[in-house]
């Protein structure tokens, strides 16, 4: 069972996950991006050449995007990574951003569409025949928190 097909062409995806630049010998220094396809699917984009993007083309958290993907190598088992099809900074499209209006209420809707609150849940699904590897996670309840200052 496919997770999404090889190629999605046109994706509108809603950014919600930027990593920190790396360097690869391979692609320079990328980021790893995530977000919510407009059907609610979660995608991984990688490798996306941040800092070399034009200024008009770097995109923020909550903004919708559109580019065109293809699956990313057969050796990433993880069903939702993709890669640009073909040059980023040609193709990607920078459609809006989400706002925060009414107590964030635009994004809580597409975020919290489908949400687990069992973590137990994902480690299986991530072990099971589709190997999901992305998902929004709500614990039931929160055991403890730790604030350590810097």
């Amino acid at each position: 069972m496919n997770y999404l097909p090889r190629e999605i062409l046109k994706a509108k995806v809603l950014i919600t996950v930027k990593t920190y630049p790396q360097p690869s010998d391979f692609h320079g220094e990328i980021v790893c991006t995530a977000g919510l396809l407009d059907n609610g699917k979660w995608v991984r984009i990688y490798p996306v050449p941040f800092r070399l993007l034009s200024e008009y083309n770097k995109f923020k958290k909550y903004n919708w995007i559109e580019i065109d993907l293809k699956k990313h190598r057969k050796t990433d088992f993880r069903p939702e990574t993709y890669s640009p099809k073909s040059d980023v900074d040609q193709d990607l499209k920078i459609l809006s951003k989400l706002g925060t209006e009414n107590n964030w209420q635009l994004r809580k809707e597409i975020v919290l569409k489908d949400v687990f609150t069992s973590f137990n849940e994902l480690i299986e699904l991530s072990l099971g025949e589709e190997k999901i590897s992305l998902a929004t996670l709500k614990p039931k309840k929160i055991i403890d928190f730790y604030k350590r200052m810097a």
